[in-house]
């Protein structure tokens, strides 16, 4: 991750706004998959565009 995030800070913060708990004994593995879900959005947000790119008016596949 490029900043310094406090996973288990924010997780917590979370669960308080959503009114979601999140059991104890899951707590581990949510901070993990929240760490690799940090990781792969860095993998997209990092990707250079060039300037002159377009959005596509209609995606067709």
């Amino acid at each position: 991750m490029k900043k310094d995030i406090n996973l288990a800070a924010y997780i917590e913060q979370m669960s308080e706004i959503l009114d979601l708990p999140i059991n104890p004994e899951y707590r581990p593995d949510v901070i993990k998959n929240f760490a690799s879900i940090c990781a792969i959005a860095t993998l997209v947000t990092d990707f250079p565009l060039p300037e002159d790119i377009e959005a596509a008016p209609v995606f067709e596949p």
